[in-house]
């Protein structure tokens, strides 16, 4: 779909350096991204999540929607899958709360705008202590140009993760993060990465997939507000009881293709 609300230049260059994406296929390999799973959602639906902290899974707002209905996944049929790989997690966790960013209205994803509110908060019956599953920490966007990471589950690669080492970060607008990063239908809610000097922080998450000029880009939401007022919500629905507010409304149609 042509990504035509944001105004960008994208070169050639904006590629040519990119890695392809590969599979984790082994355990060495995979080992450093333990806290990046599959997200089960329902009986059929996957998306990809990861660990922020030993019982927090982040990810994007609509993967806590069915596709067909546009109904909301109920909580107790979404189930984390750490480091999910070839029939195999190294942890399984139910999930006790599930929360979408307040500001997040699901019948104006076809507005970029509202991307960077395609947000989701969802805390484990359990935590996840493990010392070889350490939770990532969260940066705010980086800048044009820079160098990022994706690790997630897609369409044909869903029974392990596949990483993208090398993309950038092509441009932002309204709180969104437009990056070369190759996502497919399951990409939905995988973590971008910076990496520098052994560091590792997540700074978006994956929401849609576009086309800029002929060239396919990945559209992420940017963390930083958008994420502290998720978890602050987090906390508040808590103390209430886990009372969602306000109800899920049907989809109307996207600009967007929703990875």
């Amino acid at each position: 779909m042509a990504l035509s609300l944001m105004a960008l230049v994208v070169t050639s260059t904006a590629f040519a350096q990119d890695s392809k994406l590969r599979r984790l296929a082994s355990g060495i390999e995979a080992s450093e991204w333990e806290a990046v799973g599959r997200l089960n959602l329902g009986e059929t639906g996957f998306c990809t999540g990861a660990l922020i902290a030993d019982d927090m899974v982040l990810t994007a707002g609509h993967c806590l929607f069915d596709k067909e209905t546009g109904e909301r996944i109920p909580t107790d049929q979404i189930e984390f899958l750490a480091g999910w790989r070839d029939g195999r997690a190294s942890a399984y966790r139910s999930v006790k709360q599930a929360v979408l960013h307040p500001d997040y209205d699901r019948d104006e994803l076809t507005r970029a705008a509202q991307m960077r509110y395609d947000l989701a908060l969802l805390r484990l019956d359990h935590p996840i202590r493990d010392g070889r599953i350490k939770p990532f920490a969260t940066a705010t966007r980086p800048r044009r140009g820079a160098h990022v990471a994706l690790v997630s589950y897609g369409k044909g690669r869903a029974e392990a993760p596949s990483m993208q080492d090398m993309c950038r970060v092509i441009g932002q607008q309204d709180g969104v993060l437009v990056t070369s990063c190759s996502v497919e239908f399951g990409s939905s809610g995988a973590p971008i990465f910076v990496i520098d000097r052994g560091d590792v922080h997540i700074v978006s998450v994956v929401s849609a997939k576009a086309e800029v000029d002929g060239q396919a880009v990945s559209l992420g939401t940017s963390l930083g507000t958008p994420l502290a007022q998720l978890q602050a919500e987090l906390v508040a629905q808590a103390q209430q009881g886990n009372v969602r507010v306000g109800a899920p409304r049907k989809d109307t149609g996207a600009k967007f293709v929703k990875p």
